[in-house]
Formats: C-alpha cells, sequence, structure tokens
C-alpha cells in the first residue's frame, strides 16, 4: 500500500507545500454502486472533454444505462483510427471492485497525461474503450439487497431455476434483519450431527468423521421455504451465467450451467458483443473478476489449442503481470482453474482475434497469512486464520456472531457468519493498491500492442528499366499486428502493404523468403501492388518484402502499410539504386 501511494504521489503534478491535488477526487478505498459509478464516469468527462466521451452501447434487464467511457487524445485522432484497448468488469454482479478498477485506470491516465510521458503516449495513441460493469442490475441487487459475498452473481432477468413454472420465487431471506445473508445452524442431540463446535472458538464448525460424533447441523444460508415445496432458497433472483452466454466453444444449459438459450441471449451480452463486432480496432481486451489473485487467459477447455506464436506473447506478459501483481499466478483457464466453455476472453481472442486477460482482482492469502485453500469465500465456518483476521485487522466488523431464530421450518436455529463484505473482496484500506497494480497491467498490455515501422527500404536497378525494391518492416512490441489466431480462423481483414507511384508498374511482389536468395517471393497472380499480410508483422520481429517494378531512375514511391490492429504508416523516397 505504501509503495502503491508513493508511486502514485511521486509521478503526479506537486502544488506549494509538496501537495498534489487531483482534478477530480475520487476516493479509492471504498466500492461504489452503480449510480455511484455512472457519476464518476460523468465528472471525467466533465473534466476532460477533449480526452472522455460517453456512449450508453445498450440497456441491462432492468433498463439500466450501459455506458462506456472512450478515452483518448482526440487532438491526435479519432477513437476508431487507432488501435484500442477494451477494459470491462464486473460480468458477475457480486465482483464489484472490477468496476472500480476500470475506473481507476481511466482517472489514472487522465490524471497523469500532463506528468508521465507513458500516461501521455498512451492516450495520444491508443484508444481505451472502458466499460465498468457488464452486470448493472446484478451490481446494484449486491449493493441494495442481502447478499453473501458470492450471491448476485447473475444478472436479473427470471429464471426457472427449479423448473417448476415459477420464476425467481424463493430466494435466500435476511430473517434477522441485518442486512446480510449469513448461515443456519441448529444443535441436535449429540451423535446425529455432522459438525461440533471447535473446542478453542465455538464459533467455528468443524466436521465430524470416523468415531467422532457431532451435535450440530449446518442447515445452508438463511431462508425459508418460500414457495412452500419443502425446499429453500433453491429459486433465487435470476440464476444464470453471463460469462457463459459467448459464442466461441458455448454450450447448451445442461452441459454448461447458465448458459442461456443461445449466444448473446442476455442485453447485456448482446450490446457488449455489437460494439466490439464494430470495432476491428481493438487489439487488446481485459476483463476483470474475482477473486484468488490469477492472470487468466483461455482456452477455456482441453480441446482447443493455440497458435503457440500467440503463446508466446500470452506467456511474455502474463509473466510480467505476475512481477507487477504479488500472489498474482498466470493461469491457464481449463488447465488451472476449470472447464468454461462459452468465456468472454475466450470469444474475444478465439472469434475475434484479440489477445485478452481475465483478472481475478484480490489475492486475500497475501494479507491474510493463509493459503487460498483456507480462502474459501461465502460460508459461516471459516478457519481460525479467518477468524484471526476478523479480530485482529477487522475488529469483528466483517463477522456476525451465532444468534438464536425460531424458525417456521426448522425450530430453533443459530444464525451467523461472515458478512458479504469478506473473502472476494479487499478490505476498504486495501482496494487502492489492487486497483492501482492491475490498471497498470492494464497499461502495460496496451503498450505491448503492435507498433509497426518501416526499418530500411532500398531499391536494387535490374537493367532494362526494372528494379528491386524491398521493405523491411519491423515491430519491437510483444503483439504481432495481426494474431495466429486471427490468421488461422479469418478473423477480420488482413494486414495491407501497398506501393505506388507515378509511371510505375508493379510486375510482381511478395514476402521475400530467404535474404540470400531475394528472387524468391510469394507473389499474388493479381493486384501485386497491394499485398494482402495474412500473418501481419510478428511480435518482436521483421518482415521483408520484395517488389519488381519498372520505370525510370528518380521516380517517386509512397509504400504504405495498414492494419485493424495497428497504426497505419508510409515512407515516401525515390526509385534509385543504392
Amino acid at each position: 500500500m505504501i509503495l502503491s501511494l508513493f508511486l502514485s504521489f511521486a509521478a503526479v503534478p506537486q502544488e506549494a507545500g509538496g501537495q498534489w491535488s487531483p482534478r477530480v477526487e475520487i476516493a479509492w478505498n471504498r466500492y461504489y454502486d452503480y449510480d455511484s459509478v455512472l457519476e464518476i464516469e460523468r465528472k471525467l468527462a466533465e473534466a476532460w472533454p477533449e480526452f472522455v466521451q460517453l456512449q450508453d452501447i445498450g440497456e441491462s434487464h432492468e433498463g439500466r444505462p450501459m455506458r462506456l467511457l472512450t478515452l483518448t487524445n482526440r487532438a491526435t485522432g479519432t477513437h476508431d483510427a487507432k488501435p484500442a484497448m477494451w477494459v470491462d468488469g464486473n460480468v458477475h454482479g457480486n465482483e464489484v471492485q472490477g468496476s472500480e478498477a476500470a475506473l481507476y485506470l481511466a482517472w489514472w491516465l487522465l490524471e497523469h497525461y500532463a506528468t508521465n510521458e507513458r500516461a501521455h503516449k498512451l492516450l495520444d495513441e491508443r484508444t481505451f474503450y472502458i466499460l465498468p460493469s457488464q452486470n448493472p442490475d446484478g451490481r446494484d441487487h449486491w449493493f441494495h439487497a442481502a447478499n453473501t459475498a458470492s450471491s448476485s452473481r447473475t444478472g436479473t432477468r427470471p429464471t426457472d431455476n427449479d423448473r417448476d413454472g415459477l420464476y425467481d420465487e424463493d430466494d435466500a431471506n435476511d430473517l434477522d434483519g441485518d442486512g446480510e445473508i449469513t448461515q443456519m445452524r441448529k444443535r441436535v442431540p449429540l451423535g446425529e450431527g455432522s459438525h461440533r463446535l471447535d473446542l478453542v472458538d465455538p464459533r467455528v464448525m468443524i466436521p465430524v468423521s470416523g468415531k467422532e460424533q457431532g451435535d450440530w447441523i449446518m442447515l445452508g444460508q438463511e431462508g425459508i421455504d418460500d414457495d412452500d415445496d419443502g425446499r429453500i432458497n433453491e429459486d433465487g433472483k435470476g440464476g444464470y451465467d453471463m460469462n457463459r452466454n459467448w459464442p466461441s466453444d458455448w454450450q447448451p444449459n445442461h452441459i454448461q450451467f447458465g448458459a442461456g438459450d443461445y449466444p448473446f441471449s442476455y442485453s447485456e451480452t448482446a450490446a457488449v458483443g455489437r460494439f466490439l463486432l464494430s470495432r476491428p480496432n481493438v487489439a487488446a481486451v481485459q476483463s476483470f473478476h474475482n477473486s484468488g489473485g490469477m492472470i487468466l487467459r483461455g482456452p477455456g477447455a482441453d480441446y482447443v489449442t493455440y497458435p503457440r506464436s500467440d503463446i508466446r506473447v500470452y506467456d511474455e506478459i502474463g509473466a510480467e503481470g505476475e512481477r507487477m501483481l504479488p500472489f498474482y499466478n498466470y493461469m491457464i483457464i481449463h488447465a488451472d482453474l476449470y472447464t468454461v466453455h462459452g468465456g468472454f476472453v475466450n470469444w474475444t481472442y478465439e472469434g475475434l482475434g484479440i489477445f485478452s486477460f481475465t483478472n481475478e482482482l484480490w489475492a486475500g492469502p497475501q494479507y491474510q497469512g493463509g493459503s487460498s485453500s483456507e480462502s474459501e469465500g461465502g460460508r459461516g465456518s471459516r478457519s481460525g486464520s479467518q477468524l484471526e483476521w476478523n479480530d485482529s485487522v477487522m475488529l469483528g466488523d466483517i463477522y456476525t456472531g451465532w444468534k438464536p431464530y425460531l424458525h417456521p421450518e426448522y425450530g430453533e436455529v443459530e444464525i451467523g457468519g461472515f458478512k458479504r463484505q469478506h473473502g472476494r473482496v479487499a478490505p476498504s484500506f486495501m482496494i487502492e493498491e489492487m486497483l492501482h497494480r492491475n490498471a497498470m497491467f492494464c497499461a502495460r498490455h496496451a503498450e505491448e500492442i503492435a507498433e509497426v515501422s518501416f526499418m530500411r527500404v532500398s531499391s536494387e536497378d535490374l537493367g532494362g528499366g526494372l528494379w528491386r525494391v524491398t521493405a523491411v518492416l519491423k515491430n519491437d512490441k510483444a503483439m504481432p499486428s495481426r494474431s495466429a489466431m486471427a490468421a488461422q480462423n479469418g478473423n477480420g481483414t488482413p494486414d495491407r502493404l501497398t506501393i505506388s507511384g507515378n509511371g510505375l508498374s508493379v510486375i510482381a511482389g511478395g514476402e521475400q523468403r530467404d535474404r540470400f536468395r531475394p528472387e524468391l517471393i510469394d507473389s499474388p497472380v493479381r493486384r501485386p501492388e497491394r499485398l494482402l499480410l495474412d500473418n501481419g508483422v510478428p511480435g518482436r520481429g521483421r518482415l521483408t518484402i520484395s517488389w519488381l517494378v519498372s520505370g525510370a531512375a528518380g521516380t517517386a514511391l509512397k509504400l504504405r502499410f495498414e492494419a485493424e490492429k495497428a497504426d497505419a504508416v508510409e515512407w515516401t523516397g525515390t526509385l534509385n539504386a543504392e
């Protein structure tokens, strides 16, 4: 935290007395409901009108605007003429800090544009499309209704989860009226229970096994049988997963729970999909989730393979992410986590050819002194280290003790456990460091978008008015100008390289395969003056192109490179032997 604050302080404008006064003051030690998120977006647009445009790309099920921040210096070009990065958060309603991370990135770049060379370059040369929340309804429900750390993950479109013909009729209930959904436990005769009280701390429930005898049973989350079907809390609000509703490797609900009727079947995913399909300039994607401290990439299933050259890009950026984000691990979704069909970052890479990461924000073990297995989240029974954290660091603020309640079905029970702000979200005093580090990971990702330039252009007189023109394109960034996955699947438009000049006739042209035999080129039969570069310019690499042309010495030449996911560049000169 101290390091994060120091870095922020050191890089921003200093006023008299060494005090920093940001143009827009935002408290980054708290989480914001959706109305407040919209207000922050409004403040940023009002403070930096030359950099920020607001656009509603759709509406949620309940009619909330899905408000997008388009961030770039419009004085250096329009947003759609620059390579871009898409950043979003909160596709799961309870995973709230993704919205703050997306907003923090926008705020930090804007506040530092005048004083930080890299922020200046990013806003001048790149576009950021930032959607703080993919799931405004789930977010608002998490803030304003009783919830656990893990509930309100879904959107709010009514869903018949128990298949009884009714929708959302048996949600959890805040029985004790404390604004939280915690757990229920009941005492039973010794030997009939599944748990016993911990001898040191009776708040902790210990599962019994073998010859042990228990005198308590756990009854799950607070709730009653609202629909009188003999079950409790079996059909809550919503009950689907918008991060399973994307086209790549989409599977129906009986294979992938929560997938919806078909890809883009939810208004929120459809809005995001329409936007991204209309923005071929998007070259990088970052989607923020929580929790667990992970930097995730696809594939989501073991039968999907990625090209080796693209994996090298992922590995380089992921390795740097591990250095920037202590206690985070760079992981593959299906291999290191679990199978995900129809995931968002799977679609943006596999379907659109965009290098895409999901960061699972908040690595709890870093601060709680325990292993990840001790940070299960959302349960009433917790390990001793979790309760020690509550008692020593949070002074009991995130746990409610067990208290009696007369339940209409279960009789005398006790209700208690951890509140929603523990487990999946960082505590208030640790939020800013989490946001800063993850936002800077976005910035580094954006900095590795391809930057193509003409390293060298030469012409050789072959006699009889025939010339060989050779151009070497270089790209010093990690990402190629077109991903191998895009080339493999035919996603988008290939890069283009053109040669032109008055009186110039282009006979053949193509990529030079052998530096010692420049006559070996793969030339298209038609229009060699306009070459389609299916594989683009490789990351950290070069591409050599040669043409055979006829023309007079001194003829003016113009070479132009264009790509969907890299800046266009030109070279001008004359047809002259070296």
